[in-house]
């Protein structure tokens, strides 16, 4: 018996028959060639057809794990017609004389480690997603991309590290959970693996002998055991077996209303980042949607979403909902959230710079644009709108002066619309400190736990040398959401929570007895937090 520590990438457990997953290896040899044209032409054709496999992937993410975790491979196609990585490759070909192969090769290992070199962390994953889309090429120009899907039986792979495509690729039914040494808790290929329920570790030192073993993820420890003893088998189907019993157990109380035994009444939401993840909002029994990250259409676009565009997928997710609140965050870019065609330029401290609704407040018509769409799809369905990054009274008033202008221009040529409710994210020390005169300006306060524990601790989020000091249950981040809560109250507004902490099961019982009204949470936290709060007093 053998143990690892790593570090989880989903909380479950899993137990099965290790499969050390190598790939391929495609030897690329430097050659001399003498008609850089037709190595160019190859290249074209081996973009075509992984522009077709990447294609492929997208449907078959959609249809796995909606269209926000498949964005990624709309973002590899991209890639492939980047003008920089492609006349990199071209150059080699043309000036240096060489097969087109190696020039793949060579130009994805230097993008990799410039990317891999930055200093923002979420620059730092997109280095896999380079490696991803070169060693795509390389395997078709070799003849070597047979088709990487096909799993036997049901496994716990583990690999040096794996990319999106190859995560996608595998079939769910047979992965039991996955174990690498490397990637990153930001990495897409870890977003993937947590939203379909997969137990995942990174960080492992992984050893190729153990192809074969049995293994046990245990993602609640981050510990990964190879060749458990009869005990350590004998815990890991105990807990798998209270896993499957909460399951069944959890889908008694859908239907059931969200109040404490002495009938106090919470709404239990869900946040969505994309127009399919409405189903897994209602399948569920999400009483609402109380985030949807409207970013997700900028940041899948490779230009402004226009109007229409907007329009349409707000409209869905309102007619889906059939009734149930629906709370759209407005734009919120900038910091790690990067959208190439709005031509941000480098800050020093992105997480504190331009971003979010200062973005919206200085390109008052892509602001406009997305307001127009959202006021027209309220005329469906039960919209509210929420406005991030929030600082001051003046913004809000700002707002609320451009929001008017545009109901005035929908009225003028006779658009149906709603009235609907507005609010603001409370993301920061400031904004919680003039809480009430906020409150005063607006139906609803909506805490995002994630940026406010940053801000309060000054702690970068996205540094992984941070982590042991970031601490989201700190007491001033507590107080700070239990004087939102008594401001919003006072000046009156309802006041929710969006962010991770929202699901924080240690703390579900506090924010109630806090007075919290509303909690937004990922789809499958639901069930779990509406069992917590029925058995409460």
């Amino acid at each position: 018996m053998e143990q690892f520590e790593g570090k989880s990438i989903f909380r479950k457990i899993a137990m099965g028959k290790i499969l050390f997953y190598e790939k391929a290896s495609a030897v690329v040899k430097r050659e001399k060639i003498s008609d850089p044209a037709a190595e160019l032409a190859r290249l074209d054709a081996a973009k075509e057809k992984a522009v077709h496999q990447l294609q492929q992937l997208y449907e078959k993410a959609v249809k796995e794990v909606g269209e926000a975790g498949a964005a990624i491979f709309e973002v590899h196609q991209m890639m492939l017609d980047d003008d920089d990585y492609c006349e990199s490759i071209r150059n080699m070909v043309e000036q240096d004389g060489v097969n087109v192969e190696y020039a793949v090769a060579v130009t994805g290992d230097n993008f990799s480690q410039m990317f891999a070199s930055m200093d923002d962390d979420y620059m730092k994953a997109r280095a896999a997603d380079i490696k991803d889309i070169s060693e795509r090429l390389v395997r078709i120009l070799t003849g070597n991309d047979s088709d990487m899907s096909a799993l036997e039986e049901p496994v716990i792979l583990v690999a040096d590290d794996l990319a999106p495509s190859e995560t996608v690729q595998m079939d769910k039914s047979k992965l039991l959970g996955f174990v690498t040494e490397h990637g990153s808790s930001n990495s897409h290929t870890a977003i993937l693996a947590r939203t379909m329920n997969i137990p995942a570790l990174i960080g492992v030192p992984i050893q190729k002998d153990w192809n074969g073993k049995m293994g046990i993820v245990d993602g609640y420890r981050g510990v990964f055991i190879v060749d458990p003893d009869e005990e350590q088998i004998a815990k890991a189907k105990a807990q798998m077996e209270e896993e499957a019993r909460k399951a069944e157990l959890l889908k008694t109380l859908k239907g059931q209303k969200t109040a404490t035994k002495s009938g106090r009444e919470i709404h239990l939401y869900a946040n969505i980042g994309s127009v399919s993840d409405t189903a897994g909002a209602l399948a569920n029994d999400a009483e609402g949607i109380g985030l949807f990250r409207s970013e997700f259409l900028y940041l899948e676009s490779d230009h402004y979403p226009t109007e229409e565009e907007q329009f349409q997928a707000y409209k869905v997710v309102a007619q889906n909902m059939a009734g149930k609140k629906v709370i759209i965050r407005t734009l919120d870019i900038g910091a790690d959230k990067k959208v190439d065609y709005f031509e941000l330029e480098p800050e020093e401290n992105p997480a504190l710079g331009y971003r979010a609704i200062r973005i919206c407040l200085t390109r008052e018509e892509v602001f406009r644009t997305q307001l127009r769409a959202l006021l027209r799809a309220s005329a469906f369905g039960n919209i509210s709108i929420m406005f991030p990054m929030i600082i001051s009274v003046k913004e809000v008033r700002r707002i609320k002066e451009i929001l008017a202008e545009v109901k005035a221009e929908l009225k003028a040529l006779d658009i149906p619309y709603q009235d609907v409710e507005i609010g603001v994210m409370i993301e920061t020390p400031a904004a919680v400190i003039i809480g009430e005169e906020l409150a005063k300006e607006v139906d609803f306060f909506s805490i995002g736990t994630n940026d406010l524990t940053q801000y309060t601790l000054a702690i970068d989020r996205q540094n992984p040398k941070l982590d042991e000091f970031y601490d989201a249950h700190h007491p001033a981040v507590l107080r700070l959401i239990q004087m939102t809560i008594d401001a919003g109250h006072k000046g009156g507004a309802w006041v929710g929570i969006c962010g991770e902490l929202g699901a924080d099961m240690e703390l579900t019982e506090q924010f109630v007895k806090m007075g919290i009204d509303e909690l937004s949470v990922s789809p499958t936290f639901i069930l779990p937090l509406r069992e917590i709060i029925r058995n409460m007093d």
